[in-house]
Parts: structure tokens; C-alpha cells; sequence
């Protein structure tokens, strides 16, 4: 190689180094903003972390909008970021933490071409075959990842029964303490069958659910809770919580018992909002999750 061409060859990776570098401390900044607004959203979330219907530091908002419907949870959590960190930046761990949902029937992780993803089957909350159920391919992407925050995000362009932009997000920061403030966010666009579909299911079987939102208070002090679609959005973002959170708490377990014990919390913690979130029994429940942990144990 000739000095000239050395020379440019030495440049060129200068710049090279010089443009990661740049990039490096720009992901770097956007993970610190990131981390001091969800911060600054723990410390406006206050008031409400401390006194709500779950008796738990719990925030659940949902919106309705004419591009889709999202379910926000923001969550205090007395485990380490440390803990939750390690447990929930693997897509392995995801499909144990989704298979808790009563809707989800299958999770398998498969290498795409750009980004690990999660073919999970969507279904009914009684046992099916995959053929019965809607497949999902979910692309996982850690987004960020620092000492004190970190961001996954799960998107499908399609999802189950007529919804597109399928999106779960989960981000968390580290608090003192050795607590950690968690934000969950399930959102989707529905064409206008699958919109079609919700009326019939919210005008027939659907029609005594109700979400956790409370909109008023009856003469006798009962709450008047959501309905309608919010209230479908609400309580399938409060199943996805409740998985994390049944996760994390039977980590600890040794490996053989921990699948029992995280759905055995799962269930107990889903029937303290019987109104919102009862659909089954707790042994056809666990029946049911045996046989669908088993199947996801090897591609189909």
C-alpha cells in the first residue's frame, strides 16, 4: 500500500471512530434525558402512586384516539433496577413473562433478520389449538440500555384479528432505595372490522366488563368504572403488568418451581379485580398454562 493510500486509509478510520464515538455519546445523552424525564414522571405521578383504587403504586391511563387505543401503566417497584434490568433484556424471558396472559397461547423465539422475534399466538381465554389463534411476529429491540434505565420495545406492523401496530414497550429507571419506577405501554390500531368485531363482543358477551378507570361514584359510594373499548385496552395492560410483576416475584424460586410459581401468582394477583379481570378458575387456568408452556418449548 502506498503512503498516500495509507494516509486516507488512516483518515477514513479516524472519521469512522470519531462518527461512533459521536453516536456513542448521542445514544448516551438521549438514554440520560430519557431516564431524568421518567424521573420527573415518577415525581408527577405522586399523589396518585399513593392513593388509588389498587391500593398499590400503581397508574393506569388509557386513550382512545382515531389512530388506535394504548394503555399506559407506570409502576413502582421494590425490587433493584439491577434485578429487573438483568430479568427483562432477554427475549427468552419475555415469552415466560407473556405466556402468563390468558389470551396468550404460544411464544417462541426465533433469529430475523435484523432483530430477535417473538411469534406469539394470540387466542381465546379457553385452551385452543395454534390453528384457532392469531400468530404475531414481534420484533424485540433493546432500545436503550444504561446503569440507571433501560428500554425495550416489542412491534408487529400486523396484529391478531384485525389490528395493526401492535407495540409493547417497557421502560424503567433506577430510584433509591433499591426501588425502580417501571412504564408499560400496550397500544394497537384496529381496522374497521376489528372495530366492527369490538362493538359486537362489547354488545353481547362483553357487555358487563369494565376497566379501571373511575369516571364517577353511585349513591351508595360504588365506583362507576370505564367501559367500552377503553376498558378492554385497560384490562389487558393490567394483565401484562401483572405478568411482569408475577415474573419478577418468583425469580428467586429454583428453576424447576419457578413456571408454577409465577403462574400460581399470576392468577391470585388477577382475582383481587374479580369485576375487572375474573374470566376463569384458577384450575382450568393453570391446566390450560401447563399444556401452553409445555407446546412453547419448541417451534411451531
Amino acid at each position: 500500500m502506498s503512503k498516500t493510500a495509507r494516509a486516507v486509509s488512516q483518515l477514513s478510520c479516524l472519521a469512522a471512530l470519531a462518527l461512533a464515538s459521536c453516536l456513542g455519546t448521542a445514544l448516551a445523552q438521549q438514554s440520560s434525558d430519557a431516564a431524568q424525564r421518567l424521573r420527573t414522571q415518577r415525581s408527577a405521578l405522586d399523589a396518585q402512586l399513593q392513593h388509588n383504587a389498587f391500593k398499590s403504586p400503581l397508574v393506569l391511563v388509557s386513550t382512545e384516539t382515531p389512530q388506535g387505543l394504548r394503555g399506559d401503566m407506570y409502576a413502582l417497584m421494590d425490587f433493584p433496577f439491577a434485578t429487573i434490568s438483568s430479568a427483562l433484556q432477554d427475549p427468552q424471558q419475555w415469552c415466560e413473562v407473556l405466556i402468563l396472559h390468558l389470551n396468550t397461547k404460544y411464544c417462541h423465539v426465533v433469529d430475523g433478520a435484523q432483530a430477535s422475534l417473538l411469534n406469539v399466538n394470540i387466542g381465546s381465554k379457553t385452551p385452543q389449538t395454534l390453528s384457532q389463534s392469531s400468530r404475531v411476529a414481534l420484533a424485540y429491540t433493546v432500545s436503550a440500555t444504561q446503569t440507571d434505565y433501560f428500554e425495550v420495545q416489542l412491534n408487529a406492523p400486523d396484529g391478531p384479528m384485525g389490528t395493526s401496530d401492535y407495540h409493547i414497550a417497557l421502560e424503567a429507571v433506577a430510584l433509591p432505595a433499591n426501588q425502580t419506577f417501571l412504564h408499560l405501554t400496550y397500544a394497537y390500531s384496529a381496522n374497521l372490522a376489528a372495530r366492527m368485531a369490538m362493538q359486537v363482543y362489547l354488545g353481547t358477551v362483553g357487555s358487563d366488563k369494565v376497566g379501571f378507570t373511575v369516571l364517577g361514584e353511585l349513591p351508595d359510594g360504588q365506583p362507576i368504572w370505564i367501559d367500552g373499548v377503553r376498558a378492554v385496552v385497560e384490562r389487558n395492560t393490567m394483565r401484562y403488568y401483572l405478568a411482569i410483576n408475577s415474573y419478577l416475584v418468583t425469580r428467586q424460586q429454583p428453576p424447576a418451581k419457578r413456571f408454577e410459581a409465577s403462574l400460581q401468582n399470576w392468577f391470585s394477583a388477577s382475582e383481587r379485580f374479580p369485576q375487572q379481570l375474573h374470566e376463569v378458575e384458577r384450575p382450568a387456568y393453570l391446566e390450560m398454562k401447563r399444556a401452553e408452556h409445555l407446546r412453547q418449548q419448541t417451534a411451531q
